[in-house]
């Protein structure tokens, strides 16, 4: 395509490294500190991305509206933003709006080169569920038995008015809609996105954030790094060459892929094996990266069967191809890499601290002194848990057996 340097290599660069550059850091005491530290990270590494997308999901942030979603949307015209608010104000109780906090894009440096200067409308919406459609649903519901059934019904009717907004509103895209936590994301490096975004003036307990390289498609503020639904949040290096068979499995399922990314397919499936399906995370990790056949031939009794069944129940939900995760949600942080190890992990502890990185040295950066550091292994996930420790992949390999 005539002129596709200027997206790809905007200043000319003789030779462009970059792969995506993933990092985050949690709390397992929930101890809050700012984004200072995450942008510090990621300006450590530019160099992994070429400036057309960086972001953020931070948790915690919004405790004065804890029990309500917080709905983060960005618009291309002001007839899709009066649209999706007379949407919202029809499906939701509105307990607060506001216009995004954000400083001026020209001096911030965002945008991209096409774009430089400019950003979309930044809006968001701190909602709850009507009590009259929450019981009405819960009436309606088969899953009389189930915990928190109240709760796992507000979610399914989130999903789908996000999905509402996302698919039949022209120029509206929710990038953002869980309790108590908020996804920051556009065309920019990431520091400059941070920046832009004011983020050293939240705090949180857990943050990710990703340096975006697109190889497959454009650039756009709603195709930057995080992908997020409900609490959900995944950060992404890699490629998933399985992407029209995941997508033809969750559309089956009531998701709909519309951002054209294949990381969107990552966000769906989590929030459907996880909360609508109830797996473990370290069960989930193993859906999305198992071993190979050959492996699972090998392995003891129990853990052949465990194995066994997970990929004949979930064959459409392998990720293949080159990948690493940084998955997030409420009181979790999971770093997964792909079972050949093709995108690099990082790990590393301080105290109750846990960093998950593309490379060891913006962990460095903001923590010289660590206790621990090593290299994640292939399909063997890290979990930091709020209030616990952190599980390795060996113990979670061992949990299995």
């Amino acid at each position: 395509m005539k002129g596709l340097d200027r997206i790809t290599n905007p200043f000319n660069d003789d030779k462009v490294i970059s792969n995506c550059g993933l990092f985050g850091m949690m709390s397992t005491r929930g101890r809050k500190f700012s984004g200072r530290d995450v942008i510090l990270a990621m300006a450590n590494m530019h160099d992994r991305g070429n400036g057309l997308g960086g972001g953020f999901a931070a948790y915690g942030i919004y405790p004065e509206y804890e029990d309500c979603y917080a709905l983060h949307v960005m618009y291309e015209s002001m007839a899709g933003k009066e649209q999706t608010e007379a949407f919202i104000r029809t499906a939701f109780d509105l307990v607060h709006d506001e216009e995004m906090p954000h400083r001026d894009p020209a001096s911030s440096r965002v945008g991209g080169a096409y774009t430089a200067g400019t950003a979309p409308i930044l809006w968001r919406y701190f909602v709850r569920v009507p009590e009259n459609v929450l019981k009405d649903m819960i009436r309606e519901d088969a899953r009389k038995d189930i915990k928190n059934i109240e709760e796992d019904v507000a979610d399914d009717y989130v999903v789908k008015q996000v999905m509402t907004i996302d698919t039949q509103i022209a120029d509206a895209y929710v990038f953002s809609s869980g309790k108590n936590m908020g996804v920051f994301k556009g065309v920019g490096y990431p520091e400059d996105i941070g920046n832009f975004f004011c983020l050293e003036e939240y705090s949180g307990y857990l943050w990710t954030a990703h340096g975006r390289f697109p190889t497959n498609t454009q650039a756009w503020w709603g195709g930057a790094h995080p992908f997020s639904l409900l609490d959900w949040s995944v950060v992404h290096n890699g490629e998933i060459s399985s992407y029209g068979t995941n997508r033809a499995f969750l559309e089956m399922h009531g998701y709909y892929c519309c951002m054209h990314t294949d990381t969107e397919v990552i966000a769906y499936a989590v929030d459907l094996l996880a909360r609508r399906h109830r797996l473990p995370m370290d069960i989930v990790a193993k859906v999305l990266a198992p071993p190979l056949w050959t492996a699972i031939d090998r392995m003891p009794g129990p853990e052949r069967r465990l194995h066994t069944a997970l990929r004949l129940t979930y064959p459409a939900l392998l990720m293949n191809g080159p990948f690493t995760i940084i998955i997030a949600r409420q009181g979790e942080m999971i770093g997964l890499r792909d079972r050949i190890q093709l995108r690099p992990l990082v790990a590393g502890i301080k105290d109750d601290m846990l960093y998950l990185s593309s490379e060891e040295a913006p962990i460095r950066v903001v923590c010289p002194e660590l206790d621990e550091t090593w290299t994640v292994k292939g399909g063997e996930p890290i979990i930091g848990r709020l209030g616990g420790r952190v599980i390795t992949g060996s113990e979670s390999r061992a949990a299995a057996s």
